[in-house]
């Protein structure tokens, strides 16, 4: 994931484990001989959320849709990537190149993988503040409380809202935890847009702090400013407006940094023998796409009900009936529903 906050490099000090590659199924080789119908057609799941239930919306359109069986296997990024590209699995429907520039691109160069297009829009990171501060939110009572606040540039007229506690004479920003690459860039922003004279960069210990103080101001109906990404649960259920930065660019990037994050871009790949033989499979894949907000609510359902990665794939379907159709020819979409009505 994508993104600055190395998500993407946390995962990726994992190995594959022995028991992922212990269930491989029979069909599959580990020298990389392409699928036929009568195998599985295999989804290299990654160790976040959104990737695991795109698996399994498009696993189920093949599987009930196209009438191929299919299976998963579990990797982190980068010896997934490797088992994508000999075939030991087919499809992924989340790539975040940004992260694995290197690879990504001499696979393509190699013709090993496909790029299938995005995946949903390019995905933001940046600094976020309840919307209530800005617009109220009459059902909570809750007045505005920075009704001008929309941008970097206007914080320091504001900081009092998030006066720290720890230092009363400025304000909170909560950055990354320690360790994230965000958690650098975030201070060299700070000093950039000239706000380390109003703002104590705090860093919560971990993701989960970093959430639950979102959360608990929210909760409270309480300021708060700080570093997130989307699509995540937390945006999904909570209102957070994102404050404007000037447009990215290489050359601020590589200066000062006074300028908003580069936007990720998520792909769906799959390998590239497996896509030669399956045109039809190609097809759907290239169709395949979902929007920012409909990724935050699944994601949101799959936290609000405690749901697996398979549960969230059926609301995906369920919910967003008419995005998927556009997908498949019609006698396709008729067998998923069919098969959706029996679940």
């Amino acid at each position: 994931m994508r993104a600055l906050h190395t998500r993407c490099a946390r995962r990726s000090s994992l190995l594959v484990t022995a028991l992922s590659l212990a269930v491989l199924p029979i069909g599959v080789s580990l020298v990389g001989t392409v699928q036929s119908h009568a195998q599985p057609v295999v989804f290299l799941d990654f160790s976040w959320d959104s990737v695991q239930v795109h698996n399994r919306i498009a696993g189920f359109i093949l599987e009930h849709g196209y009438g191929m069986s299919v299976d998963y296997l579990f990797a982190d990024t980068i010896p997934g990537m490797l088992a994508l590209r000999r075939g030991d699995a087919q499809l992924t429907m989340e790539i975040w190149p940004d992260n694995i520039i290197d690879i990504w691109e001499t696979a393509l160069r190699r013709g090993e993988l496909v790029d299938l297009g995005l995946n949903f829009p390019d995905a933001p990171q940046g600094w976020y503040v309840p919307t209530y501060m800005i617009e109220g939110d009459p059902e909570r009572g809750i007045e505005p409380m920075a009704p001008d606040l929309r941008s970097v540039a206007d914080l320091p007229r504001y900081w009092e809202l998030f006066r720290d506690p720890e230092v009363p004479s400025k304000g909170r920003f909560y950055t990354a935890p320690p360790g994230w690459a965000a958690n650098d860039i975030n201070r060299e922003k700070l000093e950039a847009y000239g706000l380390l004279d109003t703002f104590v960069a705090f860093e919560p210990g971990s993701d989960s702090a970093l959430v639950a103080s979102m959360v608990s101001a929210y909760e409270q109906g309480k300021p708060w400013v700080g570093y997130y990404w989307e699509p995540t649960w937390v945006m999904g259920l909570y209102d957070m407006t994102l404050l404007e930065e000037p447009p990215y660019s290489d050359e601020c990037w590589e200066t000062d940094k006074a300028c908003a994050y580069k936007r990720a871009q998520v792909l769906v790949s799959a390998n590239k023998r497996f896509i030669e033989q399956h045109p039809e499979i190609e097809a759907f894949l290239r169709n395949y796409e979902t929007t920012l907000a409909q990724n935050n609510d699944f994601l949101a359902y799959m936290r609000r009900e405690d749901a697996t990665a398979e549960e969230a794939a059926l609301y995906f379907l369920r919910t967003y009936e008419d995005v998927w159709r556009s997908w498949v020819p019609e006698d396709v979409a008729a067998r998923v529903l069919d098969a959706l009505a029996a679940r």
